[in-house]
């Protein structure tokens, strides 16, 4: 009995061991795979992290190079950044009327000369550059006002299921000008034949702001290393809306300085103001004596550089 026993574990054996060396086998091709399908997971995700960095660092050196010019656009950009038409000769056919304008009006007042030149140099120079500049930062004001929104109506879209170009174009119907001219823009680049990641750029250089610079780079690095775009664009619009909500608490910490200041430039004009009214002939002879002109042409730069530098200690930027 113990004889039929023994042979038959050792003609079955084999079998069961080779079942147990199979399963082995399986389990530890399956385990191979595994970690071949993880390793492999790491590269495509280490790989990707490596050209959205090296993506991020060539826009960083394009930006920077952007930079240096962004103060002084050429003229072109210039007058299409504060939303005019104007071509070089109407500029400077413009310019010229001023100044002559100006020159006219103080000969006819009985001004010297020289004082009519002066007029006649600031108007020329000074009057259409100042028109232009602040009609300049009005239209980035108001842009900034409405870009939020925009970008909120394009992570939407985005969500939904909808194409980039046409968030894009509903963005660009909704949104109030100047931010709907400038999505406008972009969709007339796109339907010459632009790709989207090169014709985002010209809103930022159209509108040279940071947070214009934020949603071009996004859409950018979307286009060429993939992710999720509305997440991106979502974390784009809390950005911007937290700037904004930041900016807002700056102008009003920053108020009081400014009322300070206004006060301080205002108040030599209105003390000689009230003492043209009070005392004419004590006020007279800073205007009809040459060494009075002189005296007010000082006070005039001094006040003028006072006013600038109180203007420069309080402009805060984030």
């Amino acid at each position: 009995m113990i004889s039929v026993v023994g042979v038959t574990f050792t003609l079955l054996a084999p079998l069961f061991s080779k079942d147990k060396l199979g399963k082995r086998k399986e389990g530890f091709v399956q385990k191979s795979s595994s970690q071949v399908n993880g390793r492999s997971q790491k590269i495509d995700v280490s790989a990707r992290r490596k050209t959205v960095q090296d993506q991020l660092k060539a826009m960083e050196a394009a930006q920077a190079a952007k930079k240096k010019n962004a103060d002084k656009p050429i003229f072109a950009d210039w007058i299409a950044q504060a939303g005019l038409s104007w071509s070089k000769p109407k500029y400077y056919i413009i310019s010229v009327l001023c100044g002559l304008i100006i020159f006219f009006s103080s000969l006819f007042l009985g001004q010297p000369i020289w004082i009519a030149l002066a007029l006649l140099f600031v108007g020329t120079f000074g009057l259409p550059r100042l028109y232009i500049s602040r009609r300049r930062k009005k239209r980035f004001d108001k842009f900034l006002d409405e870009f939020p929104n925009a970008v909120d109506i394009i992570v939407r879209g985005v969500k939904s299921g909808m194409p980039l170009g046409d968030c894009l174009q509903i963005a660009a119907t909704e949104s109030k000008d100047p931010v709907g001219a400038e999505f406008s823009h972009v969709l007339d680049k796109m339907h010459m034949g632009m790709p989207l990641s090169e014709a985002i750029h010209y809103i930022p250089k159209r509108v040279p702001l940071q947070e214009t610079n934020f949603l071009a780079i996004v859409v950018t690095i979307q286009a060429q290393a993939g992710g999720s775009l509305s997440e991106a664009l979502g974390n784009l619009s809390k950005t911007l809306r937290q700037r904004k909500e930041m900016k807002g608490k700056i102008r009003a910490v920053s108020q009081e300085a400014k009322t300070s200041a206004a006060i301080i430039g205002s108040l030599p004009f209105l003390v000689t103001l009230m003492l043209s009214v009070v005392a004419p002939d004590y006020i007279r002879y800073l205007i009809d004596t040459e060494i009075g002109l002189i005296l007010v042409g000082f006070a005039l730069v001094w006040m003028t550089i006072g006013i600038l530098v109180m203007r420069k200690m309080i402009d805060f930027r984030i």
